[in-house]
């Protein structure tokens, strides 16, 4: 004989947890944003890396012995003025952003731990139905077998 099948319990709390659940995705989708946008600032501040050392080695070949072009020295040395003040903006914005980011992986974990609380309590729910179900199923059985019994013995 079969278990009955559970009559599906309701979680009081499953409102609640699909709330959790909305709010944890909220903020993983948001701490993937700050760390796109620091991906984003990574690679600004390697192509100024790569423009600076660029000009560095322009640099030496206008040293070279010979004839001087003042104009284009003067317009590297602006050029690079330029690239080190960007450098140092995307530098402060970087550490905003790191800021951000940790602070978003704080409310994502605050999140996650919410929702695992209340998945545990989820769980003990089904479970303490479960064996609720399981007790009932062999009380019945148990009488079953008594009322069986009580007639094989008024038969005789």
């Amino acid at each position: 004989r079969r278990l009955p099948l559970l009559a599906k319990s309701s979680f009081r709390l499953a409102t609640l947890l699909k709330l959790r659940e909305a709010t944890r995705d909220e903020r993983r989708n948001r701490l993937a944003e700050a760390v796109q946008a620091e991906a984003v600032l990574d690679q600004r501040l390697e192509e100024i890396e790569r423009d600076l050392d660029a000009l560095i080695e322009a640099s030496r070949r206008f040293h070279q012995p010979g004839a001087v072009d003042l104009e284009r020295l003067l317009s590297a040395g602006r050029f690079e003025l330029e690239l080190r003040a960007e450098q140092q903006i995307l530098d402060q914005q970087k550490q905003t952003v790191a800021d951000e980011i940790e602070s978003r992986r704080k409310h994502l974990t605050e999140a996650d731990r919410s929702v695992r609380i209340l998945e545990k309590l989820r769980e003990k729910h089904v479970e303490r139905d479960r064996a609720l179900a399981l007790r009932t199923e062999q009380k019945t059985l148990d009488e079953t077998a008594v009322s069986r019994r009580r007639g094989e013995d008024s038969s005789w």
